[in-house]
């Protein structure tokens, strides 16, 4: 079973890799204006591109992955997501650079799916929780250093060798998966099967899914505007704002493998991953409070709401494959990032907008409404995961017996 450690190491790189060419590519948007004469709406089109693409095709990937396999649907999609980078990178003109980055989050969503239904897969439900956290944080990790390491590129050889750099990463996460990724060890037959409808037609998994949402949408709008609120409504640095949105990747990122651990140890998904929606909300209410107050007390509030936003995210991928179990795991997958993306794709400008209409002590307060919604629609839940653990441990202790 050491095996599965190269299978998460694997889905990592994978993870890392979309998220480079996800979150890297703001990094490039003064190369994106000026070697392409785009105006600002256009540059803001470019940079959401490959998350439009990504969102379009999650519940294809996870269904796939299903069907197929890890191995082939990683390969095939970050490899041809590779390929759209390449053409990206010798586009001559704004359409032409935006079919090409629609192209590769289309075909690089793969990795999010299936790298996640890998992992499941090849982890018991007793280290699940940590392993799917170290997976995630390949979200953070991977954006950051696209963010530092791209510029260089753009720098030494303009804006086609920084989108080079990222067509490498996606072929090298495809070759990895080709020649590393392999089928789980088959379930023993006495394990019961997981008594689930499918993904779709899944009360659960939907209300988790909308859960989760609520919860992402106060992650999108706070690391979007962390910078923007210390610079200008406090006078921070820019310099130093941009180290506070670092600390609350890097923190998000630990947290993330805290709150994993945690919940192996537990035994359950859905009581911490609500505690931590309420803990953003309260985070988020005190941030509200402390606008105006010295920064020495309002920074650390600040960042302890960032990193509570983002630390939730392995919990509700390992959530959702355990309701629908290991063999429909990559289209429960696909269908909660789905809804997660689909409602939270307008936070950033929804929050902006509130903001310039009221005050950003207003906007952090209604923004603590959304992830109390998500801890309160993720109620009934609780109930259905406790009845899970009862019999589950009521089996352990007959098999026992």
């Amino acid at each position: 079973m050491r095996y599965r450690y190269v299978i998460l190491a694997v889905g990592v790189l994978a993870q890392g890799a979309l998220s480079a060419v996800q979150q890297g590519l703001p990094a490039l948007g003064p190369e994106l204006r000026e070697e392409l004469h785009l105006t600002l709406s256009q540059v803001g089109v470019i940079l959401t591109a490959s998350s439009w693409g990504i969102m379009a095709t999650l519940l294809l990937w996870g269904w796939l992955a299903d069907r197929i396999g890890e191995r082939i649907v990683i390969s095939l999609g970050l490899g041809g997501g590779a390929v759209a980078l390449v053409a990206a990178s010798g586009a001559d003109g704004y359409g032409g650079l935006l079919a090409a980055l629609l192209v590769a989050g289309a075909l690089g969503g793969a990795a999010s799916t299936a790298s996640g239904r890998a992992v499941i897969g090849w982890f018991g439900r007793r280290q699940r929780g940590l392993a799917l956290g170290i997976r995630q944080m390949a979200v953070p990790l991977g954006g950051a250093v696209a963010a530092l390491t791209l510029p260089l590129f753009a720098a030494a050889g303009g804006l086609e060798a920084a989108l080079l750099a990222l067509a490498v990463t996606s072929a090298v996460g495809a070759l990895a998966a080709a020649i590393w990724i392999r089928e789980p060890p088959p379930v023993p037959a006495d394990r019961p099967r997981v008594s689930a409808p499918p993904p779709l037609r899944d009360r659960r998994v939907w209300r988790l899914a909308t859960g989760s949402a609520l919860l992402v949408c106060a992650q999108v709008a706070i690391v979007s505007f962390v910078v923007l609120f210390l610079h200008d409504a406090r006078g921070v640095r820019a310099e130093t704002a941009a180290v506070a949105l670092a600390a609350i990747q890097v923190g998000g990122a630990l947290a993330r493998l805290v709150a994993g651990r945690r919940s192996d140890l537990e035994g359950r998904r859905i009581a911490p991953l609500r505690r931590l929606g309420l803990g953003s909300a309260l985070a988020l209410a005190a941030t509200a409070a402390l606008v105006s107050a010295p920064l020495v007390v309002l920074v650390p509030v600040l960042l302890a709401a960032g990193v509570l936003t983002m630390s939730w995210n392995g919990l509700a991928f390992t959530a959702t494959a355990e309701l629908s179990g290991r063999e429909r795991a990559g289209t429960a997958i696909g269908l909660q990032q789905t809804v997660m993306r689909a409602l939270s794709s307008g936070a950033g400008v929804g929050f902006g907008a509130f903001v310039a209409a009221s005050s950003w002590a207003v906007g952090f307060a209604a923004l603590a409404l959304l992830p109390l919604a998500g801890w309160w629609t993720m109620r009934p839940l609780v109930a259905e995961e406790e009845a899970r653990v009862a019999a589950r441990e009521q089996r352990i202790a007959a098999a026992a017996a």
